[in-house]
C-alpha cells in the first residue's frame, strides 16, 4: 500500500530585517542585523534599512537620540563588495552598482542632516565603510579591543564610499587621515581615541553603560537646543568641506570596478 508523503503547509519563516529597532523613550536603538546576511557588511539592504529608519525620522520628532550598533561580531566589515562585483557581471555598464553606492551617500548625509543626535556603538572590527558609517555619528565610542582599518588602497581601489573621506579628514585630520589611507594599517581604540575618531573607550562590558551616560542627559535636553546645536555644528564641517567631491564617489567606485585586474 502506498503512503502518502506528508504535505507540509507552513509557510516558510520571514527573512530577518537587516536592521532592528528598539525604543526607550526619546531614544531609538537602531542595530544592524547580521543574521539577515552573509556578514558583517554595509549591503544595499542594510543602506536601504538605514535609510529608511532616517527618513521615518522627519515624522518622529521626539526622537532625540539615536544609537547605532551592531548584533554581529564585528560592527561592520565595510562595504559589499560581493554585491558590487555580481552587479557589474549583470550590469557591466556600471549604471546598476553606482546606484548602489549612492545609496552610501544618501545614507551618509541622512545621519548628518537629521534632527537626532546619533552616536555610534562600536565594538570588534570597523573596517573601510563601516568606518566612515560611523565617522558620520555625532559621537561614538568603542570598545577598547575594537580595531580600525581603512584597507581600500590594499585592495586596489580608492576611498570612495559616501564622502566619508571628507568626513574623516573633518573629524581626525589630514595628516593622521593620509597617513592611515596609505599605509592601510590596522589601529587600536586608544589610538582612534587620540585621533578623535573615538569620543570614549571602554571594556565592552561596560560599553552599554558608556552609552547610557550620554543618552540619559541628551534625552532630557531641550529639543529645540540639541537640534539648533546639531545643525551650527553641521554646518561648520560641511564648511570646511566646500570643494567636496562625494557625488562622484559612485562613478569612482563603478569605473574602478570595471577595470579589469
Amino acid at each position: 500500500m502506498d503512503h502518502a508523503e506528508p504535505v507540509n503547509d507552513a509557510e516558510p519563516a520571514p527573512p530577518a530585517p537587516p536592521v532592528g529597532l528598539t525604543r526607550t523613550g526619546s531614544v531609538l536603538h537602531v542595530r544592524l542585523n547580521p543574521s539577515a546576511q552573509d556578514d558583517d557588511v554595509l549591503s544595499s539592504a542594510v543602506m536601504d534599512g538605514l535609510i529608511a529608519v532616517l527618513d521615518g525620522l522627519h515624522e518622529q520628532p521626539d526622537i532625540q537620540v539615536l544609537v547605532l550598533s551592531s548584533l554581529g561580531k564585528d560592527f561592520s566589515l565595510g562595504g559589499d563588495r560581493k554585491e558590487y562585483q555580481e552587479t557589474l557581471a549583470v550590469d557591466p555598464t556600471g549604471a546598476a552598482t553606482r546606484r548602489i553606492a549612492d545609496k552610501a551617500h544618501r545614507l551618509c548625509q541622512a545621519l548628518e542632516n537629521t534632527h537626532a543626535v546619533t552616536i555610534a556603538r562600536l565594538h570588534g572590527k570597523v573596517i573601510g565603510a563601516g568606518l566612515g558609517l560611523a565617522a558620520y555619528c555625532d559621537l561614538r565610542a568603542g570598545a577598547d579591543t575594537s580595531r580600525f582599518r581603512m584597507p581600500e588602497i590594499a585592495l586596489g581601489m580608492a576611498p570612495t564610499w559616501g564622502g566619508a573621506m571628507g568626513r574623516l579628514i573633518a573629524e581626525a585630520g589630514a595628516a593622521r587621515v593620509r597617513e592611515l589611507l596609505l599605509t592601510c594599517e590596522e589601529f587600536d581604540a586608544p589610538t582612534a581615541h587620540r585621533l578623535g575618531l573615538l569620543h570614549k573607550v571602554a571594556p565592552l562590558d561596560e560599553l552599554d553603560d558608556a552609552i547610557t551616560a550620554w543618552t540619559r542627559p541628551l534625552a532630557r535636553r531641550s529639543p529645540q537646543a540639541l537640534v539648533l546645536t546639531k545643525h551650527m555644528l553641521a554646518g561648520y564641517a560641511k564648511a570646511a568641506r566646500t570643494t567636496d567631491t562625494a557625488l562622484l564617489d559612485s562613478h569612482l567606485l563603478a569605473a574602478q570596478l570595471a577595470q579589469p585586474r
